[in-house]
């Protein structure tokens, strides 16, 4: 039985390890450079030096023959900026946007900077996503006008829009409002589109507005395909947690999160982010890294059936080595299309969206009544490991709300994570207890129990039998020793989770020298970066890890080990966690922010305490005891001996 316990929590450990180990090994370390990047799919090939085109020629949609050449006109090619990166102006980021594909080609947080060691810029949570062949892709950019009734596709990416309305003033709602027309030959107009940016101060959201304005007398079948939010960069500097996701309303108003596994490993179907339920109501798409999201709301359009206007939706994955296995230069993001509408002859359509550009911060989803209504929360993930999802979220949420109003009263995250655990500890110490008192029997049981295998090694049955009648006798449990672990085992994972994902951790510090950032490593010493496989690039010692070591070490001497001399296997298997745990942990771990490893390593540091502790209690009961026992040797078959006692006792 002990051998069976001991097996299922190794192999626990073991999954939990490889989950980690695999994360690692698939994610390289952070580069501060965003490299060149694929776009999937292209009908043309224009290198990214060739400047944006006034007329775009138009591959068609069929294999007819079109009677009419369609042209797009803009303007000239102009950047403008709205709002601002500076912290105290009121506005959360600042867009760059560019005519060209009338397109968002940077956003940069006022809030939030790079983390650079030196000369720290503002964060920038969308840039373009460079593609194979020297081209570029950018956020928002209207990629391509299908016209049916000229049956051409026209790209309007690399066209330079015409600049026609812009304001900027401070402290006050600021647009941007491009144009391009499209004529029929040289002159005649066919149609106007135009997309309008709005931005406001104090607020995550900005405003997106495209309009299509029929200048025929007939009627025209048209739709557009867009460039969703692209460019995220990984902000785990390990694992990375950048993927999309799609949040639909079923008819009962429950909630359906649709969301690959892995958005580099999914296939063509699994990106399309669609719901299972076709009668589901979309209500946003969403790309996300560790702290930050990007999602798209479509705003409910009267003329087509609510937000239904967005008909595709779906990630994208850009690699532009084509490497199968990630090496840094990747990124995400969305495509977007709308439904085909019809245009009355002068008539026009409007689709409107907003778009989120912020921390993935429940409490700020929880306050915001938009953002609770949307179901924002839904952005944010935990790692469960081998714990439902069920058991984990309502946890890890607990755990943030908990932590931050700690923070509120403490001022300084590493102490609210070392504090934080102490409390968990000295919750669980009863559970911990009655599990460190039950391993203690169970090994001091080994020998008795080795000759109880002996004995009835014919006979299975038997053999069971007397080993309940002696673990009845002495009150001891095989399940009371693993079952506290199991219980416990949850909670762990919970606050593991909750301090990996906080965005609120991003930037906050223990000490002023060192840990000043618990979403990185710690970086006791800098020094000039090299690459290790599995590892990517080391650019500094890390004590954390290494202080985790020797606290994994000092556990494992304290591990219950009386049953060595009678099960040699036993021994061997402690053994080898022994000298696996200190040194495998830590390699693992090398690279994780700062506030796993110090949750990690209080939580260890104050076990081998608690063991400590236990251990003691557990010596002084014995000494007590053993006032009233003889000696239990192999000759008495294990059986105590007790002293007469005293009659008032007889009758128990």
């Amino acid at each position: 039985m002990k051998k069976a316990l001991v097996l299922v929590v190794l192999g626990f450990v073991g999954v939990c390890g490889w989950m980690i180990f695999d994360a690692l090994a698939q994610s390289p370390a952070l580069d501060s450079t965003l490299k060149p990047l694929t776009l999937l799919q292209e009908t043309t090939t224009t290198p990214a030096v060739d400047p944006p085109v006034q007329a775009v020629s138009q591959p068609v949609l069929s294999a007819a023959q079109s009677v009419v050449t369609l042209n797009a006109l803009g303007g000239e090619v102009q950047s403008v900026q709205l709002g601002s990166t500076d912290k105290d102006s009121g506005y959360k980021y600042q867009l760059d946007l560019t005519s060209t594909g009338a397109a968002l080609k940077t956003a940069s947080f006022s809030e939030w900077d790079n983390r650079a060691r030196t000369d720290a810029q503002p964060l920038s949570i969308l840039q373009p996503a460079a593609a194979g062949n020297g081209r570029q892709v950018m956020s928002l950019a209207s990629q391509a006008l299908l016209l049916y009734n000229y049956d051409q596709k026209l790209s309007l990416d690399k066209l330079a829009w015409k600049l026609t309305e812009f304001s900027a003033k401070p402290d006050s709602v600021q647009t941007a409002q491009f144009e391009a027309t499209i004529v029929a030959g040289q002159t005649k107009p066919a149609l106007l589109i135009r997309k309008t940016y709005t931005v406001q101060p104090n607020t995550y959201l900005f405003d997106v507005k495209v309009e299509i304005v029929n200048q025929t007398s007939d009627t025209q079948k048209v739709a557009m395909n867009l460039t969703g939010p692209v460019g995220l960069e990984k902000e785990g500097f390990r694992q990375d947690m950048r993927n999309t996701v799609a949040l639909y309303k079923k008819a009962d108003g429950e909630f359906s999160k649709v969301a690959p596994k892995s958005l580099y490993k999914a296939d063509a179907t699994a990106r399309k982010l669609e719901a299972e339920n076709s009668e589901a109501s979309l209500l946003w798409v969403a790309a996300i890294n560790k702290y930050f999201a990007a999602i798209v709301v479509p705003q409910p359009d009267s003329e087509t059936q609510g937000t239904r206007w967005l008909a595709g939706h779906s990630g994208v994955y850009f690699n532009p080595d084509d490497v199968k296995k990630p090496n840094g230069d990747e990124t995400i993001g969305l495509n977007l299309s709308t439904t085909t509408v019809s245009l009355a002859p002068n008539g026009q359509h409007t689709y409107n969206f907003q778009i989120y550009l912020g921390p993935k911060d429940k409490n700020l989803f929880d306050d915001t009544p938009m953002y609770k209504n949307l179901g924002f929360v839904h952005t944010i993930s935990f790692m469960g490991c081998c714990c439902p999802r069920q058991v984990i979220y309502p946890m890890a949420f607990g755990i943030l709300w908990t932590m931050k109003a700690m923070y509120g009263i403490i001022g300084n995250y590493g102490l609210v994570i070392i504090i934080l655990v102490l409390v968990m500890r000295l919750i669980l110490h009863p559970v911990t207890k009655k599990s460190q008192i039950s391993m203690h029997k169970m090994s001091k049981l080994a020998p008795r129990s080795e000759e109880i295998k002996k004995k009835y090694a014919t006979n299975k049955a038997e053999m069971n039998r007397q080993m309940m009648l002696l673990y009845k006798e002495q009150g001891a449990s095989p399940i009371m020793g693993f079952l506290p672990m199991m219980i416990q085992m949850p909670v762990w994972i919970s606050l593991w989770s909750a301090i990996n994902a906080s965005v609120d951790l991003r930037g906050k510090g223990l000490l002023p020298f060192w840990i000043t950032d618990l979403s990185v490593p710690d970086a006791l010493i800098p020094f000039t970066p090299f690459t290790l496989p599995l590892f990517g690039t080391i650019d500094s010692f890390n004590l954390l890890p290494v202080l985790m070591g020797v606290a994994f070490y000092l556990q494992q001497k304290l591990m219950p080990s009386q049953a060595n001399a009678a099960n040699p296997q036993m021994a061997q298997q402690q053994k080898m966690m022994a000298i696996m745990m200190p040194i495998m942990f830590p390699l693992m771990l090398y690279k994780v922010p700062s506030g796993v490893n110090l949750y990690i390593m209080t939580s260890t540091a104050l076990g081998v305490w608690e063991q400590t502790i236990i251990r003691k209690h557990i010596k002084e009961k014995e000494a007590l005891e053993n006032k009233g026992l003889v000696s239990v040797t192999s000759k008495t078959g294990g059986k105590v001996k007790k002293k007469k006692p005293k009659p008032m006792f007889k009758q128990f």
